[in-house]
């Protein structure tokens, strides 16, 4: 198994961190939509559930703090779609194939960019939230909400979780995508089968037990991992650079010298 280098990881984290803060639009984006999340769980808890009461309110409670969850789900996906697609349509992303860095290495750099301030943003806003609840809200609403410990561990247990598939199936559009719009779309669809998970777990199809969520989050962890090294084999220097295969490249290259 090839093992890669961790100096050469944290430079591409680190090339990338610098181009997100040079691109303001990505800056507000990243800040903008994990608010956008926080507005129905904030409504629902403060305002819709004042008609309650105290003993139907745990059932009530519970879709507003999934609903965190799409968080780490959604915003992933224009940090992915940019740092391939973008990048290779404003041609930033020829001189860092022309490194020697390794693409499993170069993929992995830039997951961890998008991983880092997806999670940050996700655990301030899930701090924000239950502050609030615990300050703000009533007494009833508020033990409700601390009372679903398999519903509150999910949040804190699936974040990076739920992000690191977001970012995988973004990378992997990204990489075939021509376009920044293009794999922005693309990669928010391929994020909607866990969106059916959310909600499944929302209508009690699937009841948040900590059993359930030890497991669920091992056979995630699983996939993000399998699917990391798939965008890695992805990820074709030739093609990204030419726009051909590089397989397909070197056999045109081969009959054209044996053709003269």
């Amino acid at each position: 198994m090839m093992r890669l280098d961790s100096g050469r990881i944290r430079a591409v984290v680190r090339k990338e961190m610098r181009d997100y803060r040079r691109r303001r639009a990505i800056v507000v984006s990243m800040l903008v939509l994990p608010l956008l999340f926080l507005v129905e769980p904030v409504v629902t808890l403060f305002v819709s559930l004042k008609s309650q009461s105290a003993s139907h309110l745990d059932q009530f409670v519970v879709l507003p703090l999934l609903y965190l969850l799409l968080i780490p789900v959604i915003m992933p996906g224009t940090l992915a779609a940019y740092t391939v697609a973008g990048e290779r349509e404003q041609g930033t992303l020829e001189p860092l194939l022309t490194t020697p860095v390794r693409r499993q290495e170069i993929i992995a750099g830039k997951a961890v960019a998008i991983m880092i301030p997806t999670v940050a943003l996700a655990y301030t806003v899930f701090g924000l939230f239950l502050a609030a609840v615990a300050l703000f809200a009533r007494a009833p609403v508020a033990a409700a909400v601390f009372r679903q410990g398999p519903t509150l561990l999910a949040l804190f247990l699936f974040a990076p979780l739920l992000a690191g598939w977001a970012i995988v199936v973004g990378l992997a559009v990204s990489v075939r995508a021509n376009e920044v719009r293009v794999a922005q779309q693309l990669g928010t669809l391929a994020s909607l089968p866990i969106v059916g998970v959310v909600g499944l777990l929302a209508l009690n199809v699937i009841h948040p037990t900590f059993t359930a969520a030890a497991l669920f989050g091992v056979g995630l962890l699983a996939i993000d991992a399998r699917a990391l090294r798939i965008v890695a084999r992805m990820f074709d220097r030739e093609r990204l650079v030419t726009g051909t295969k590089a397989a397909r490249y070197r056999l045109t290259a081969r009959a054209a010298t044996l053709g003269d």
